[in-house]
């Protein structure tokens, strides 16, 4: 069973508007991988941070995983804002930016975020045919990918290591400082104030 801790609270301000906002964190010890903290935040201007962070120091990591049946659905993904996924045989990139959010999932929950995506593609009105019709393909695909009826590799890179493809089946390399230079981390500073007490130096 999971150590999930009490939450912590600490107070900031928006960073958009400069209202008074809490900070919610909470630690989790995940099977496998290790303590993690959950790190969220939410303004009534719209503003939302949410981040997973894995407490011990890690590495700049790539996690390879071929997906080749339906069972590998279930297989656990942990994709932080810092977190590039890549879908080689469907040309998928999807990159971290400042409104990035972080979960903890499973292969299919990466997939249905992925067609939610390509959904509201092949809905706009102001794309081009082309665009909509590789929208419609994508979806197509990624539904034969979720019953098993087709391989891919899921790729996930992590310049801060706090990304992670949870399975023995994985292949896990370190990212050299030339591939880390061409990744984006999608990462929003918080000042160290902000920090409960035992996160300070």
């Amino acid at each position: 069973m999971n150590k999930v801790t009490k939450p912590i609270f600490t107070q900031t301000k928006c960073p958009l508007c400069f209202s008074s906002i809490l900070i919610t964190w909470q630690s989790d010890d995940i099977p496998f991988f290790g303590e993690v903290m959950y790190t969220c935040t939410q303004c009534k201007c719209g503003f939302r941070y949410a981040d997973t962070f894995i407490l011990s120091q890690r590495e700049p990591t790539r996690f390879t995983y071929k997906v080749q049946s339906a069972n590998d659905m279930n297989v656990r993904v942990i994709r932080s804002t810092s977190g590039t996924i890549r879908i080689p045989e469907l040309e998928i990139i999807v990159e971290p930016g400042p409104a990035s959010d972080s979960y903890i999932s499973n292969i299919e929950g990466v997939l249905c975020r992925i067609e939610n995506v390509l959904g509201m593609v092949s809905r706009w009105t102001d794309e081009t045919p082309e665009t909509i019709q590789k929208a419609h393909e994508l979806l197509e695909s990624v539904e034969h990918v979720k019953m098993g009826e087709m391989e891919i590799t899921l790729i996930i890179e992590d310049p801060l290591g706090n990304s992670a493809i949870v399975s023995e089946k994985v292949c896990k390399e370190l990212l050299s400082s030339k591939e880390v230079d061409k990744l984006k981390t999608g990462v929003i500073v918080l000042e160290k104030e902000d920090l409960p007490d035992h996160f300070q130096d």
